[in-house]
């Protein structure tokens, strides 16, 4: 019989130090984002979504439901396999095909998430290069993380976005004799702020690194044609291995790598994460690829999105209400600094104002950098961003 002390123990320390997970119960309802209905503990409420990562509202347009639709009428629910048996539909094949496109590569490879996606290409990545040492910006994402700790790999932490940091980590790995890979990310997720990518590439030119880079929090929102921060600044061609999701900007759900199409064939070959599990329903790639396209085209979404993210920080600021001053993007960080304050302020603003906003506590950011991670799109209206503010001022007075 298990001993369920550990398992006690530790959900209690989490509730202790307020950092246990709640999660709300809500559904999202077609043509009303960003409104929704939250499932609370005594009462069913309209609420307003203030941190959905549906950054643009595609995973309620009627092109990507309409494509949804389609696929599921001609070819059902699921995939029926894996990739390599009988799980590799022309819907498969033709995302892929799109994604290359997309970031101006000669291939990309669908996973089940972003997630997924970089820590099997990282563990594969350390199978097929015996020597590489990963070089990774010291704030990357978790699923960076444990895909260089899983991978076995030496690795090296250089300090957030400091180049003089990650040459000195570039002239180890030379020194050494290995072959160092340069892990990090276009737009942070949790600061809002960007790498500097050009020094990064020249660096890596320089040393003739590997370059990888996550833009999650880019693709579909940056660009002429929403291939991301590396699109925006001309960049594309300099990177050899671009990780993007289709469950944020793109409004559905699922991960990817783009690159070198020997590369990428290289990682289809020994990745576990990929090979050994039921692929993406063709009715998901669907959706992607239409909504791909549909924002391929209208680069008047990613304006309106800026748009959005710029009034509210000055909306906020001219409260008084302190959001981190490194976001330059359209992330909006509202910065608490406690735990336990974080949770109550997000709990007072879901109980007495309809406001969704996830507090943001360990791990996902440091001890001390707990945050209210504002997430506005082109939907949320000017009078929703002033009820915010409002309720914003009240409870934290």
């Amino acid at each position: 019989m298990i001993n369920m002390k550990p398992f006690l123990d530790t959900i209690e320390s989490f509730k202790e130090s307020g950092k246990y997970r709640v999660f709300n119960d809500i559904v999202r309802e077609r043509g009303k984002f960003p409104e929704a209905i939250w499932y609370g503990p005594y009462n069913i409420k309209n609420i307003v979504n203030w941190c959905s990562n549906d950054y643009l509202g595609m995973g309620q347009h009627k092109v990507v439901i309409d494509a949804m639709h389609t696929a599921l009428d001609q070819t059902g629910s699921g995939s029926g396999g894996t990739r390599s048996i009988g799980g590799t539909s022309h819907y498969h094949v033709a995302l892929e095909k799109e994604l290359s496109t997309l970031h101006k590569k000669s291939s990309a490879l669908l996973y089940t998430s972003a997630y997924v996606a970089n820590e099997w290409t990282l563990i594969s990545l350390s199978n097929i290069i015996k020597d590489i040492v990963f070089v990774s910006d010291s704030k990357n994402h978790a699923s960076l993380i444990q895909g260089m700790r899983h991978s076995g790999a030496p690795k090296i932490i250089w300090e957030h976005n400091n180049m003089v940091a990650l040459e000195d980590s570039l002239k180890q790995v030379k020194e050494s004799g290995g072959t160092p890979c340069i892990i990090f990310e276009s737009v942070y997720s949790m600061d809002g702020d960007i790498s500097p990518m050009e020094k990064i590439c020249d660096l890596a030119d320089k040393y003739n690194a590997i370059t990888y880079i996550d833009e999650v929090h880019a693709v579909g929102l940056y660009g002429e044609t929403g291939a991301g921060y590396l699109e925006k600044l001309g960049l594309q061609d300099r990177i050899d291995i671009i990780n993007g999701t289709l469950g944020k900007a793109f409004g559905v759900q699922g991960g990817y790598i783009a690159g070198d199409k020997d590369v990428v064939d290289a990682i289809r070959s020994v990745a576990s994460g990929f090979i050994f599990t039921t692929s993406t329903s063709p009715v998901i790639c669907s959706g992607a690829m239409a909504s791909i396209k549909y924002l391929k085209d209208h680069n008047e979404l990613r304006e309106a999105h800026q748009l959005a993210a710029r009034k509210l920080k000055k909306k906020l600021e001219r409260a008084g209400i302190e959001v981190l001053k490194e976001s330059c993007t359209h992330i909006v960080p509202v910065m608490v600094r406690d735990a336990k304050l974080c949770k109550e302020l997000s709990d007072m603003l879901l109980n007495e104002h309809n406001i969704y906003i996830q507090p943001i506590n360990y791990p996902t950011v440091p001890v001390g950098e707990e945050r209210l991670r504002i997430a506005p799109t082109p939907l949320h209206t000017d009078a929703m961003m002033s009820e915010l503010v409002s309720a914003l001022q009240k409870v934290l007075t």
